[in-house]
């Protein structure tokens, strides 16, 4: 868990804008920056969001609901949120776990995500919802 990031001390309630600031988002973090994170697919790829993830409660539109749009794709699980002007990506609802939000670190006021320093990169091009389960083998 990381609760300073240069010299932002991540708040257990912090605030969250977009660029243009159309929308505020109110983050639960009571143990800080939880798990941060890259993620390989093909949607991630191209954003290059660091992200961190919060229980489904944990996310709340303090500002501008109406600015947020929606990007589903491939099984149109995860729901991709972003502002409707300046088009930064601020948070999802996880395909992985529906009852968890990720949120763009970035978009945390005062963070600088380019302080976390190394930040480990899921595998999302197989991703384990689209993996067929193996069954062990028998045994003798």
């Amino acid at each position: 868990m990381i609760k300073q990031v240069g010299s932002t001390d991540i708040k257990p309630v912090h605030q969250a804008s977009c660029h243009c600031g159309a929308i505020m988002l109110e983050l639960d973090l009571p143990n800080g920056i939880v798990d941060p994170r890259r993620c390989d697919c093909s949607l991630c790829r191209r954003r290059g969001a660091i992200v961190a993830s919060v229980a489904k409660d944990g996310v709340r539109v303090i500002h501008g609901q109406s600015m947020l749009k929606l990007y589903q794709f491939n099984t149109r699980t995860a729901e991709h949120y972003f502002c409707g002007r300046c088009g930064i990506y601020t948070h999802h609802q996880r395909r992985s776990n529906p009852n968890e939000y990720g949120y763009n670190v970035a978009c945390l006021e005062g963070v600088n995500p380019f302080e976390l320093g190394k930040v480990k990169i899921n595998d999302g091009v197989n991703h384990p919802a689209d993996c067929p389960a193996v069954e062990a083998p028998e045994s003798d």
